[in-house]
C-alpha cells in the first residue's frame, strides 16, 4: 500500500509541478524555446492541448493547465481515499465533500514547495553560475514573488536575504495548511 501511495504521490507532484511551471511561464511571460521549456511543453501538452478547446485561456494565462493541476489533485485524494478506506468504487458515493477541498489544499501545498525549491535553486545558482540560462530562467520566475519582499528588506553587506524571507513566509502558509 505504502508503494502504491507513493507512486501516486511523486507521479501527481511532478505532473503537476510541470502544469504549474508551464502556467507560470506564460504569466511571467518566460520563453519556452529552450530545453526546459520545450521539456515543459512536451510534458504536459497531451493534457492540456485537448482542454484547452474546453477551458479557454484569460488574460495570456492558460486556465486549463492550472485547473487540471488543481484536478490531478483532487482525484490524488479521493483515490488514495479510496484505496486506504477499501471502499473501491462503489465507495465514491460515500466520499465526504471535504475530499474536494483536501485536494485544493494538496495542490496549493504542492505550488509552495515548487516556489521554495525554485528559490533554493535560484540561490545556490546566484552563488555558482550566475549568469546561466537556468539562473536567468529561476531569476524570471522568482522575480514577481520577491519584488516587493526586496523593497522591504534591504541587501545586508550586498546580501540578499529575500529568499530567506519568502522561504519562511511560505513555510509559515505551510503551517496553517496543514
Amino acid at each position: 500500500m505504502q508503494a502504491i501511495r507513493f507512486v501516486i504521490e511523486i507521479s501527481v507532484f511532478f505532473l503537476s509541478a510541470a502544469l504549474l511551471l508551464r502556467f507560470w511561464m506564460q504569466i511571467v511571460r518566460a520563453p519556452f524555446a529552450h530545453q526546459g521549456g520545450q521539456f515543459i511543453l512536451q510534458l504536459t501538452d497531451w493534457l492540456v492541448v485537448p482542454l484547452r478547446r474546453i477551458i479557454p485561456g484569460l488574460f495570456g494565462a492558460d486556465l486549463a493547465s492550472i485547473l487540471l493541476a488543481i484536478a490531478l489533485h483532487i482525484f490524488k485524494v479521493i483515490f488514495l481515499f479510496l484505496l486506504l478506506t477499501n471502499l473501491g468504487l462503489g465507495g465514491l458515493v460515500k466520499i465526504p465533500p471535504i475530499l474536494l477541498w483536501v485536494g485544493v489544499v494538496s495542490f496549493l501545498r504542492t505550488a509552495l514547495h515548487l516556489l521554495i525549491i525554485s528559490l533554493v535553486a535560484q540561490a545556490i545558482l546566484s552563488w555558482i553560475q550566475p549568469y546561466s540560462f537556468l539562473s536567468s530562467m529561476l531569476n524570471l520566475l522568482t522575480e514577481p514573488i520577491l519584488r516587493p519582499v526586496r523593497r522591504v528588506v534591504p541587501l545586508i553587506a550586498n546580501i540578499d536575504l529575500s529568499p530567506l524571507v519568502v522561504i519562511v513566509l511560505i513555510q509559515i502558509v505551510l503551517i496553517f495548511l496543514t
